[in-house]
């Protein structure tokens, strides 16, 4: 099953309405509504936020202002003061919340753990006296490298407790990589694990934090956390490693949240760029906490009773805008598991559907494209009759793969809803709110109230119905990135100059190329910058591309994505050798593993092909979009008088 194309997509016009039985309990209840709030947050977003804000969330003090926009720089609810750690706990305890469950967690061996809203609140309040116990402040930076255990939210709610900013970095990341973010953001400590349960093995976690910070070279970092996950042998440094459940014995459970200026950073995740390193995108209190709340309330139409699963990794935003501070912030019941789907265990994520009870189920085309391949005994074998709302995220999902999620897993009778965001985002931009807005298989539908989208051609100008063009926000939202981290030049660049601006309006720049049909549905095509998105994991091609280079046998290499049917791309490297190198099925997984070292597993090429030389302009640029199409089997086209030898490119047609 394949990634969608224009073609296939501009044929799709089934169209599915929420049932009356659903509208009539949603939070948004029909298509009226929808427009209606629509229209009212166009007309005066300020007004529409201003209000959100006031009744959604607990304040400390009131804002003076509800945005300061110097574009491209934005303030939300200037001089306000909030905590979301108390947003997401504090304010539920004098509730009959206090009680309930909030975090249920699925082990990967199938251990698991319930955490109540006062059960959570204390965990968090004796890690953050932790954190505090080795100096961290308000201001500085902790980094997480973490399994999907209770433990990652835990550490993420503490530093918000106390006013520290965590960067949090994916497990599977690789020790260079997770150096490489430790060092740009400052850490000042390490939160970690001794290692994780990832498809039948145990990820050496610790062991990659020692070789990130061996030789002092991350100098910022003073000491490390880590979790007793796995229980194998690990080695402890010195004054430096503090075992996670030795300092929570030494500390009080009583830990007032910091009251936060609403601009105070909250975090930093890095997002791969079309450039080698990677962007630090900042996210602040007040702004964030709102978008993440109010998007999670109205789209997964959360009711107090439901149990609510997004099947993301924490170490992506989708697992912090829709794990941790989303649902909690709600007072919901989020679930949290540790595994993934494989083959020993190809029916796991239904196994959680049917023991919990899951309500609301979130997770990616990639991992629906896969559960089809194992086949409908599987989910046809559980009980998954407690599920009433679907929603995909990470990429576009082709209409097959709808189709089968909408009738397999949701019997017929669960709403979707196919979101588009970003990290940069902080929230979902574009989606249906389930009970208003009919779905069109394939089709994020129209944009959340307060999000001014457009489709845009690179003047800046609105293109027409079934045009394709550039994915724009037109103004500015509470939730969006603030700046590169340590970099507002690289922000400027890369979001807001890609359209110059005119009369003062400056556009967010998204990426993503789109189009809009004539019922002014929204159809994203996927990445148009040179970053490949696997299996909804965003990957800068010149970040794999320079590790490939570090190797003594590449000279020069290029990286392209190209369609795969079950991730969506699949990485393609080109790749010309040092002259006392040749081409070798051992050189080959030797430089596989070479970038799965450099930056881990998510970025290991599915393909290398050794070339002679690559396809250049007469002014030295790859010319990259003819290796895309060599590397997706299609006829080469477009423009090639640029190209300055032609015999390279029939060398590589010929393999």
């Amino acid at each position: 099953m394949s990634q969608p194309t224009i073609e296939s997509i501009l044929q799709e016009n089934r169209l599915f309405h929420p049932s009356a039985e659903f509208s009539q309990k949603a939070q948004i209840k029909s298509l009226d509504e929808y427009h209606r709030l629509y229209e009212q947050a166009k007309a005066d977003p300020q007004a529409f936020w201003a209000h959100l804000a006031e009744t959604e969330l607990d304040w400390f003090q009131k804002w003076d202002t509800v945005l300061d926009w110097q574009p491209p720089f934005a303030k939300w609810f200037v001089n306000g003061k909030l905590n979301i750690s108390y947003n997401c706990l504090d304010r539920h305890l004098t509730t009959w919340r206090r009680n309930k469950a909030a975090l249920i967690w699925e082990g990967e061996p199938g251990d698991s753990r319930t955490l109540t809203y006062a059960q959570l609140h204390r965990e968090v309040c004796q890690f953050a006296n932790a954190l505090k116990h080795l100096g961290v402040q308000k201001g500085d930076r902790v980094g997480i490298y973490m399994p999907m255990i209770p433990e990652a939210a835990i550490a993420m709610l503490a530093c918000a407790r106390i006013g520290a900013a965590h960067t949090v970095v994916f497990g599977g990341f690789s020790a260079e990589a997770l150096r490489d973010r430790l060092v740009d953001g400052q850490a000042r400590v390490v939160v970690t694990a001794d290692g994780g349960w990832r498809k039948d093995a145990i990820v050496p976690l610790k062991e990659q934090v020692d070789k990130a910070l061996a030789d002092g070279s991350v100098p910022s970092v003073t000491n490390t956390l880590v979790v007793k996950r796995t229980g194998q042998e690990t080695h402890m440094l010195g004054d430096r490693d503090h075992w996670w459940h030795d300092l929570q014995k030494q500390v009080s459970a009583d830990c007032p949240a910091e009251p936060m200026d609403s601009e105070d950073l909250l975090f930093i995740l890095y997002t791969s760029g079309s450039t080698g390193k990677p962007k630090g995108v900042v996210h602040t209190t007040g702004g964030y906490n709102l978008y993440t709340h109010i998007t999670t309330k109205w789209i997964f139409d959360l009711q107090d009773t439901d149990v609510y699963w997004c099947t993301a990794d924490v170490g992506w935003i989708t697992g912090h805008s829709y794990i941790v501070y989303g649902p909690l912030s709600n007072g919901a019941t989020t679930v949290m598991y540790e595994g993934a789907p494989r083959t020993s265990n190809p029916g796991c994520f239904w196994d959680v559907i049917e023991k919990h009870g899951v309500n609301v189920f979130y997770t990616a085309p990639t991992a629906i494209r896969a559960f089809i391949k194992m086949g409908d005994e599987h989910p046809k074998a559980r009980n998954l009759s407690s599920l009433r709302l679907l929603g995909t995220v990470g990429e576009p999902i082709n209409p097959e793969a709808w189709i089968w999620y909408q009738q397999v897993i949701g019997g017929g009778r669960c709403p979707i809803v196919d979101t588009w965001w970003q990290t940069e985002t902080g929230g979902i931009m574009i989606t249906a709110l389930p009970g208003a807005i009919p779905t069109k298989p394939g089709s994020a539908t129209l944009p959340f109230p307060g999000v001014l989208a457009d489709i845009i051609d690179l003047e800046g100008k609105a293109v027409g119905a079934n045009e394709g063009g550039y994915l724009a926000i037109r103004h500015p939202w509470p939730g969006m990135m603030r700046t590169v981290y340590g970099d507002p030049d690289r922000f400027r660049r890369t979001y807001w100059e890609h359209v110059p601006p005119k009369e003062g309006q400056y556009l967010y720049f998204a990426g993503d190329g789109a189009r809009r049909d004539e019922d002014g549905y929204f159809w994203v095509m996927g990445r148009v910058d040179d970053v490949i998105n696997v299996a909804g994991h965003r990957l800068g091609t010149m970040e794999i591309e320079s590790a490939l280079v570090s190797h003594p046998a590449v000279a020069e290499a290029a990286v392209v994505g190209k369609p795969d049917e079950l991730k969506g791309q699949d990485i393609v490297a080109f790749v010309t050798l040092e002259g006392t190198y040749s081409p070798s099925d051992d050189l080959l997984k030797e430089l596989k593993q070479h970038v799965v070292k450099e930056i881990g597993a998510i970025a290991r090429p599915g393909e290398i092909r050794f070339a002679d030389a690559l396809p250049k302009t007469r002014s030295g640029k790859i010319m990259r979009r003819l290796l895309r199409d060599l590397a997706s089997g299609v006829e080469i086209s477009g423009d090639t008088s640029t190209l300055e030898d032609r015999s390279v490119l029939e060398k590589l047609r010929q393999g």
